[in-house]
């Protein structure tokens, strides 16, 4: 009778198992179901001219000919084929010229002769216009944009380690009073660090214009992955020295390449 018992119970508490099992599964499956559905739906609607998506949210990294960056963007859909996208853009820019070195007094790796860290802090519009959509499931959509805006130009001073004629140690640039040492190799211990200058931070606003062309192959629309290419022009207030020997430019012009993704709603 116990054995009855317990064979009963064990059966019961598979059965209830299995049953949420399937219950579970099926949820999943109604899920992929209906995302599919709603996939197909959104492409054939924009297809026929609906829109599809309010709004949406992307991010991404860009490679310039000039340095690098990373940006936020939040797009508003006007209408099928136009979109307002609002951006920010934290980004680094390096002088043609600049390169890295080993000082052969002490050893440190360091940048001879420049004189600020140049990071471009923008926020902007562009306008986007569709010129090519993708197909039913797959393909890429070519879109223009153009637009921008308003620059805060952050120069952070380049510091070096350096050794006093007193024997003591200290962080100058070029512009500093000891800033001799600063250009004199044997004087130099150590290049600068990610805490250095930032007390001494200035700032040079500005303004700039980006055309650009991007090529979407998100799949399904409701992603967004994408390649975007495009120029960059950019005018600051005052002229922006960046390293020794060169003539400080008020006027930068670059080409890029970004990597977008993000998700439409």
């Amino acid at each position: 009778m116990k054995k009855i018992f317990v064979i009963l119970i064990s059966f019961a508490t598979l059965s209830q198992a299995n049953a949420q099992q399937n219950a579970e599964n099926n949820t999943r499956k109604n899920k992929r179901i209906e995302r599919q559905e709603r996939i197909n739906a959104m492409a054939k609607q924009e297809e026929e001219g609906i829109i599809t998506y309010k709004k949406h949210f992307a991010g991404g990294i860009k490679i310039a000919s000039d340095g690098y960056g990373a940006f936020l963007e939040i797009g508003r859909a006007q209408s099928v084929k136009k979109s307002l996208l609002y951006q920010f853009e934290f980004s680094e820019r390096k002088h043609v010229k600049e390169e890295k070195q080993q000082n052969i007094y002490t050893g440190a790796s360091l940048i001879f002769g420049k004189i600020n860290f140049f990071y471009p802090v923008k926020l902007g519009v562009q306008q986007q216009i569709l010129l090519g959509n993708k197909g039913n499931k797959n393909g890429v959509s070519v879109t223009a944009n153009l637009g921008g805006g308003a620059i805060v130009g952050l120069l952070r001073p380049y510091m070096v380690n350096v050794q006093k004629p007193d024997g003591s140690f200290a962080y100058v640039g070029y512009n500093s009073p000891d800033s001799n040492l600063f250009l004199n190799p044997a004087d130099i211990a150590n290049g600068p660090s990610l805490s250095t200058g930032w007390n001494k931070l200035q700032v040079n606003p500005g303004i700039y214009i980006k055309p650009a062309v991007r090529f979407d192959y998100g799949k399904y629309n409701e992603m967004i992955s994408a390649i975007e290419v495009g120029v960059s022009g950019e005018f600051y207030a005052k002229k922006v020295e960046q390293i020794i020997h060169n003539a400080p430019k008020q006027f930068f012009i670059s080409g890029y390449v970004s990597l977008v993704f993000g998700r439409r709603k």
